[in-house]
């Protein structure tokens, strides 16, 4: 390294202090990280663009420094799920610090995997505390059955009131009113276990029937609308 003049000139002084850096919580371990490898965990974190069209949900499971897993969710805009498609490729296999300085695609993917970096240098992960970590794999817990995001779309309008077109359940048939017109209940699809069943033989019309359910006071509603039509 070039050293300048003034520099060059001074007197050497002894360093008194050798403090080590503070150990962070890693996988119930207590880590000095001090290279990239020393890096392990499990966290989640949420990026957006710059127009904030849309949002990417991001869980990574390193281990050792090396991103094992990745789940990238996104929503509110169509042209991320395929960016999503390519970060899933790009993810895995590579450092946190080379996905850090790595396009990712999109803006709300990039910003989601710096949100992470945070978390996951600074011993923020969601298993700084669990001894030996997540397995590969955990990430898809987050999916539960049918394997589908968890997603609630809902529309409202001070005109018309509110509409539910997809909950957590699945998604939404039918709306159960009361007298009132209010809420009090919904018909809903199981979209993951619906196509799952279809995929094993099951006549979509059984799947279909098999896979509606209900939720709150359904039964006891006086008028049921379709959210997307009515």
């Amino acid at each position: 390294m070039n050293i300048s003049k003034h520099v060059n000139d001074m007197c050497p002084v002894a360093k008194g202090a050798r403090h080590e850096n503070a150990p962070i919580p890693e996988e119930g371990k207590w880590v000095h990280a001090k290279e990239i490898k020393d890096i392990s965990g499990l966290t989640h974190g949420i990026g957006w663009c710059a127009p904030q069209q849309g949002a990417c949900k991001l869980t990574l499971n390193v281990k050792e420094g090396i991103i094992q897993e990745a789940l990238v969710e996104t929503i509110g805009c169509s042209g991320m799920t395929h960016s999503a498609a390519m970060a899933g490729e790009i993810l895995v296999g590579k450092t946190i610090l080379e996905a850090l300085n790595t396009d990712l695609v999109c803006d709300a993917i990039n910003t989601a995997m710096r949100e992470l970096f945070l978390q996951i240098v600074y011993g923020r992960t969601q298993s700084a505390f669990s001894d030996n970590g997540l397995e590969i794999g955990a990430g898809m817990d987050d999916l539960g059955k049918g394997m589908c995001s968890q997603v609630g779309t809902i529309y409202s309008t001070a005109l018309k009131g509110t509409r539910y077109l997809n909950m957590a359940e699945g998604y939404i048939t039918k709306l159960a009113l009361d007298k009132n017109s209010e809420i009090i209940g919904y018909e809903y699809i199981s979209t993951g276990k619906f196509f799952e069943a279809i995929k094993k033989g099951v006549s979509p019309e059984d799947a279909l029937k098999e896979n509606t359910k209900t939720y709150g006071r359904f039964g006891e509603a006086v008028k049921y609308i379709d959210p997307r039509k009515e």
